[in-house]
C-alpha cells in the first residue's frame, strides 16, 4: 500500500482525536450504558434506548465492516443504500487526492481487524468532522463501523 510520508503520523492523531470524542460522548450522552441500541439505515439514525423508550439518537453513516478476512468500505458495498454511506465518497476521494491507497482500495487486509475498523473510523471523522463513531457490539463474526454526523438527546 502507498501513502504519502505524512499519513502515518496523520492516521495516528486521528485515531487520538477520535479516542477524545469517544471519551466525551460516553460521558454526555452515556452511549456505553444504554441497553438497546437501534439502527435505521434508510432514515440514516442510530437510536440507544432503556426500558422507558428512545433516549439518544445519533445521524450516521456507515464506515465499513469487517468480515472473516477483511474489511470493506460502505462505499464499495451494494448492500447497504447509498444514503447511508455518501460521505464517505468524500473519505474515498481524499484518498485519490493524496495518493492514500488504503482509502481508496474497495478491501483491506489485517491481522486486527477490530483494529482496523477503529482506525478507518478514525481517518473518516476527522475527514468529515464526526462527532463520534460507533461499532455495535458482537457475539462473534463481523464488525459494523459507524461515524456521528451529529447526536441529540431525546427530551
Amino acid at each position: 500500500m502507498t501513502a504519502p510520508d505524512w499519513y502515518a503520523d496523520w492516521r495516528h492523531d486521528a485515531f487520538h482525536e477520535l479516542m477524545a470524542k469517544q471519551e466525551e460522548m460516553n460521558e454526555r450522552y452515556q452511549t456505553k450504558v444504554w441497553p438497546r441500541y437501534d439502527y435505521d439505515l434508510d432514515a440514516g439514525t442510530l437510536t440507544f434506548s432503556d426500558s422507558t423508550g428512545p433516549r439518544v439518537v445519533a445521524d450516521i453513516q456507515i464506515v465499513g465492516t469487517t468480515a472473516k478476512n477483511d474489511w470493506l468500505w460502505s462505499w464499495a458495498n451494494s448492500h447497504w443504500p447509498p444514503s447511508c454511506a455518501e460521505d464517505l465518497q468524500r473519505v474515498r476521494s481524499f484518498g485519490e487526492e493524496h495518493g492514500i491507497d488504503e482509502l481508496t482500495s474497495e478491501t483491506l487486509e489485517s491481522d486486527d481487524l477490530n483494529a482496523l475498523g477503529w482506525e478507518m473510523a478514525a481517518v473518516s471523522a476527522r475527514i468529515l468532522g464526526a462527532v463520534g463513531a460507533y461499532r455495535p457490539p458482537r457475539e462473534s463474526g463481523g464488525g459494523l463501523f459507524f461515524i456521528y454526523r451529529s447526536i441529540r438527546l431525546v427530551s
